[in-house]
Order: structure tokens, then C-alpha cells, then sequence
């Protein structure tokens, strides 16, 4: 039953020992307020119940459909840009990239720019990666945390890639550039490769490292070969992914403490995405 608890005991958000609801001190930990004044259980059934996958599939189906409706004279229909959102409205929705970021001050765009694709093909093939490899992630990080390595591991991407696009003329090779105007999925989906190998090695998982391993080169090879792929963002979101990874420890249970952190990323990423839709 979801709801505040006023009586008993819980687990405290922070060492996950037995404290009574109404304990101002952890007896272990030396937390405040350990079961954050009874609230503690109905978040962790929320972080547990809910997941991250449908939130994130049905987050960048909904923005995809958004982008499309609110400038439908500007969709683009051909070749691989089959129901393709206008620059426009991708721009007023949350882009990323050097352009946003350093031109227009648009900093915030680097939480948004995950959840916005750019065609019909973009969104699908990047929502199969998610419910495959998400999953993955959840089982053995947790909901929370895996929300926690999806947002942050996204950021670090088009952040690197934002960065690296102030100096594309300088760059002489088309898959050395980084990018003016960026949007997809693909920069947390490496961050999720990221973390998947951080636990093989973490673990002693040979299987689990080398399948991350054999998937994450193969996209990586494929970016350098095709052009219009966003080869900063995949290389940023894998490393932000196995940072945050390193620092989430997959042995530990999770605590009311990730679900607070993964529920704050994903606010401010809305937050982000509202202040992008603001005129100015």
C-alpha cells in the first residue's frame, strides 16, 4: 500500500539497516531523520515498481510525436529522414549541440537533447537498444540507479560533443567532428554499454564485460563508417556511463538515497525541457 508510514520500522535511507519511523538518528549510520519522516518506503516501492524503460520509451515517443504536431509543414519525408521533426521545432524542444550551447546559451540542452530523436528510424532503433539493454542494467544496478547512469551519462555526451563541435573546422576527417545540432537516444544508450562493462570488470563478469565489450565496438566502428552519426555524444555517454558506474556499487542494495537522486535527474531533465519550450 502506497503512502506514509507512521509506524514501525523501515529500512534507513542510507546504511539499509532496521530504524523506527519515528528514530531522529540512525543507530548505524548516524543519518538524520533515517526514514525521511516515514516517506522512505513509498519511494522505494516507487524507484521499484515504476522502472526507468517506460519512462523512457513512452518519454521520447511522446516528445517525438510533440516535435512532429507542432510543426507539421516542416516535417521532412525523404530518404532516412522519413517523419523527420523541422529543425525548428527539434531547437525549441531541447537540441544540443555546439550551436544551442555556445551560440544561443542554450547550456540546459545537454539534459533534453537524449529524449528528442530525429526521424521515424532514429526513435525505433534507438527504443530497441533501450528495451534491450536497459533491463540489462536494471537487474543488476537497480531501477534507480540505472535512471541515475541513463541521465548523467546522457549529459556527459552531448556535453563532450557540444564542446568538440566549437572546433569541427579544425577537424579534417567528417567522424572527428563534433556536432552543431544534435539530438537522440544514443549518447545514454552507450553510457548503459559504459556501465554494463564497469560491472564485468567490477565483478569478475567476463560474460557480461565482453558482451558490452563486442556490442559497444561494433556501434562505434559503425559511427566512423556513416556519416551523420554523432560520434562524440556515443564516445561521452559511454565514458559518462562508466564513471557514474564505478561510482554505484552493483553489490550494494539499493537506498532511498538513489531513488531521491534518479527522481531529482529526471525533474530536472523535464525542467529542462519545459525551460527550452519558454519563449525568450
Amino acid at each position: 500500500m502506497l503512502g506514509r508510514k507512521r509506524e514501525g520500522s523501515v529500512l534507513c535511507v542510507a546504511c539499509g539497516k532496521l530504524v523506527g519511523v519515528r528514530d531522529e538518528i540512525c543507530w548505524n549510520c548516524g543519518r538524520r531523520h533515517p526514514a525521511l519522516w516515514g516517506f522512505a518506503p513509498l519511494l522505494r516501492k516507487l524507484g521499484g515498481s515504476i522502472g526507468p524503460v517506460p519512462i523512457i520509451v513512452w518519454g521520447c515517443a511522446s516528445l517525438y510525436l510533440a516535435s512532429l504536431l507542432v510543426d507539421i509543414r516542416g516535417i521532412r519525408m525523404g530518404g532516412l529522414s522519413f517523419l523527420a521533426p523541422s529543425l525548428p521545432s527539434l531547437f525549441h524542444f531541447g537540441a544540443s549541440g555546439a550551436l544551442p550551447v555556445y551560440g544561443y546559451g542554450r547550456w540546459w540542452t545537454i539534459l533534453s537533447a537524449g529524449w528528442l530523436h530525429g526521424n521515424l528510424l532514429h526513435i525505433i532503433f534507438n527504443m530497441m537498444w533501450v528495451r534491450y539493454l536497459a533491463p540489462a542494467a536494471v537487474d543488476l544496478y537497480g531501477p534507480s540507479r540505472t535512471a541515475i547512469i541513463y541521465t548523467i551519462s546522457s549529459a556527459a555526451g552531448f556535453l563532450l560533443s557540444s564542446s568538440a563541435g566549437l572546433f569541427s573546422n579544425l577537424m579534417p576527417l567528417f567522424f572527428l567532428r563534433g556536432a552543431d545540432f544534435t539530438v537522440g537516444a544514443s549518447a545514454p544508450i552507450f553510457g548503459l554499454l559504459g556501465s554494463l562493462v564497469a560491472y564485468g570488470q567490477r565483478s569478475g563478469s567476463s560474460y557480461v564485460g565482453g558482451q558490452a565489450w563486442g556490442y559497444a565496438a561494433v556501434m562505434f566502428i559503425f559511427g566512423l563508417v556513416m556519416p551523420g552519426i554523432d560520434n562524440y555524444a556515443h564516445l561521452g555517454g559511454f565514458l559518462g556511463g562508466y564513471a557514474i558506474a564505478w561510482l554505484l556499487d552493483p553489490n550494494r542494495p539499493e537506498s532511498v538515497k538513489h531513488a531521491l537522486a534518479a527522481v531529482l535527474l529526471l525533474v530536472l531533465t523535464a525542467v529542462s525541457i519545459l525551460a527550452s519550450l519558454l519563449p525568450r
